[in-house]
């Protein structure tokens, strides 16, 4: 009956999740828009540390957030309901398109509706990093981290590893200056619940069994708990997002030959239409998941779409909702309280490079209509977001007509 209460809230997600468009970069400036201005249910403070936290982990970024937003206000079991109106849409969508994926490569389905979803989420992206840059860089050493965050980020841009290892180092710089110490009463201990590290620990070690005893002796299913593992591996091991989950996925499902069960063109179909419609990246697993089981019958096709939802996902929600109440432990000590700034300019740097990565593929310099309009549709929508308070989705819907007219 306490669940009741976070209706609004839950309600809110679920607008989100609807017009979360331009993946994990611009999913940041939604959440700022919808749940820091409009809701009031974290600060930009604390947007900013779980975005960080997350950061350090493999997994979903923008699903972890969204998930200690929910924690935040309700709990595990709003986290849980909140990770679940998230990604159910996107999952949805993909699954379907598995099934509909002759029908889209056969009849050139008209895309142009979304021909400025790219142009609004880099404006999403300047609005957040400029907000940021405004929380997190105060001094000298903060704007130095930043720039040193935004050059290596640019450079680096598909490295996994870059994300972690720029955070840590950004962390130990600003532990160089003894002048910040902690507010010690301010930070109440959360219970550690020890239920899911070993659960993602179990769960590891039992799809991995499994997939090894099918593939040696040669399972009528082994497709399946093969499928099981390789999407379960992905989402606890994956740093940098989906411009890493990516390559993983083709190497695996498109380039080996045992494994060889989607031609390029319907791969890459299904990357393109994730990028297109709203909610999270990792839910091309469910399309993955139906495209590799598709010739099993359409049961289960079904099941493929439901293993990969679930096996992407799964391992993110357990690690952020075990290492969090480790992290906000150890806020206390100054180490980790002085670390908190360095990294947090980190995070703007990578903002930043997040955003010129992503200008840079847009035509904004050639003299034709299309680059006036992405230039108007940047400006417009950082404008928006920045001067106004119209919501998201208004601002999502607007860009979806410029698309359909122009």
């Amino acid at each position: 009956m306490v669940l009741f209460r976070h209706v609004p809230f839950l309600k809110a997600v679920f607008f989100y999740t609807i017009s979360a468009f331009g993946g994990p970069q611009g999913h940041l400036g939604m959440m700022l828009k919808t749940f820091v201005d409009q809701r009031k249910d974290v600060t930009k403070e604390e947007l900013m540390e779980y975005l960080a936290f997350c950061q350090l982990l493999p997994g979903a970024t923008s699903t972890q957030t969204l998930t200690l937003i929910g924690y935040k206000r309700g709990g595990i079991p709003l986290a849980v309901l909140t990770l679940i109106i998230w990604i159910l849409p996107a999952c949805i969508l993909m699954s379907t398109f598995s099934f509909l994926v002759y029908y889209l490569n056969t009849y050139h389905v008209n895309h142009n509706v979304f021909k400025y979803v790219q142009p609004m989420a880099v404006g999403f992206i300047a609005f957040a990093a400029f907000r940021m840059y405004k929380i997190s860089i105060k001094n000298t050493i903060t704007f130095i981290i930043m720039l040193i965050g935004l050059f290596t980020t640019y450079l680096l841009f598909k490295t996994p590893w870059v994300f972690p290892i720029l955070i840590i180092l950004g962390g130990v710089v600003t532990n160089f200056s003894d002048k910040r110490i902690p507010e010690k009463e301010n930070i109440r201990p959360k219970q550690i619940k020890w239920t899911n590290i070993w659960l993602f620990v179990l769960l590891f070690i039992i799809v991995g069994f499994l997939s090894e005893r099918a593939r040696t002796h040669n399972w009528e299913d082994r497709r399946v708990f093969n499928f099981t593992e390789n999407v379960y591996r992905f989402g606890s091991l994956v740093f940098g997002g989906g411009d890493v989950l990516m390559p993983l996925m083709y190497e695996q499902y498109v380039v080996r030959k045992k494994t060889q069960y989607m031609t390029k063109e319907q791969y890459l179909t299904g990357w393109g239409l994730v990028r297109a419609i709203p909610g999270p990246v990792f839910s091309v697993a469910s399309y993955t998941g139906g495209m590799v089981l598709k010739d099993m019958g359409k049961k289960m096709q079904v099941l493929g779409c439901v293993i990969g939802c679930i096996g992407i996902f799964l391992p993110s929600a357990l690690l952020v909702l075990f290492f969090y109440p480790v992290w906000h432990n150890l806020k206390k000590y100054v180490i980790v309280f002085r670390a908190l700034e360095g990294i947090n300019a980190v995070v703007v740097g990578i903002m930043w490079a997040a955003f010129l990565y992503l200008l840079k593929d847009i035509s904004i310099t050639d003299l034709r209509t299309v680059s006036f309009v992405n230039i108007f549709v940047i400006a417009g929508t950082f404008g928006l977001l920045t001067f106004t308070k119209i919501r998201s989705p208004y601002i999502v819907l607007g860009c979806l007509i410029i698309g359909l007219l122009i």
